[in-house]
């Protein structure tokens, strides 16, 4: 398979004709290689328009819902991001294409190691991943400019937001009432609120951001 031909298909087919303008976004989404970061097994298939669970509870999101979740969080080139949940780095590559520095989390110490390896592999030297609690992130490496929460959550991450810096954004899927809208949490002050941005196809939700059982007595 010709991954460089379908790096540049999918930016043309998947992420340009959904509304995701930025330059930057497109740039390094045709030339990180998403095939890198799956098992073998499973390369020949990144490219179509679908998600693939790469390993238990992470998933590569469609490229459409992943470019258009990044565009949301309008990252600029002086930025700190936190990258919850990094799973094998994908996500964090492709963030570290636009911030100064990503500091990524990952609680499966395999994924992390195999997370950082990729990263180094392709030359990011501003990418650090780290092993812990997604859900809790790294308050000693913060506040952070953005936190990006690169798949489905049910309830109000509130322990990353407390991480971010004054008028901060974290950008995630929130699924509410069965329906997965993609978009940004602001800060400002100690509230914050969601805006919606798009919906999404997403459905499955991170684990650590379930929204808590109820009991029926």
């Amino acid at each position: 398979m010709n991954y460089e031909a379908a790096r540049r298909h999918m930016v043309e087919s998947q992420v340009r004709p959904n509304d995701v303008t930025d330059l930057r976004i497109q740039r390094a989404m045709e030339t990180i290689p998403r095939e890198m970061f799956v098992p073998q097994e499973l390369r020949d298939q990144v490219y179509v328009e679908q998600e693939i669970e790469y390993a238990p509870g992470r998933r590569l999101l469609r490229a459409r819902d992943f470019a258009k979740l990044v565009d949301a969080a309008e990252i600029r080139a002086g930025d700190v991001v936190l990258n919850a949940v990094c799973g094998s780095g994908y996500s964090t590559g492709i963030l570290a294409s636009l911030a100064e520095m990503v500091v990524s989390v990952e609680s499966n110490e395999t994924l992390a190691a195999s997370a950082q390896d990729n990263l180094n592999s392709l030359g990011f030297s501003n990418a650090a991943v780290i092993t812990g609690d997604p859900a809790t992130g790294a308050a000693g490496q913060g506040p952070f400019d953005v936190i990006f929460l690169g798949g489905v959550i049910e309830t109000k991450p509130d322990a990353l937001l407390g991480q971010l810096k004054e008028g901060g954004r974290l950008a995630a899927i929130l699924r509410e009432n069965g329906v997965s809208r993609g978009g940004v949490f602001l800060k400002s002050g100690a509230a914050s609120s969601f805006l919606p941005r798009f919906d999404a196809a997403s459905s499955a939700v991170l684990p650590g951001f379930e929204r808590p059982k109820e009991f029926v007595f």
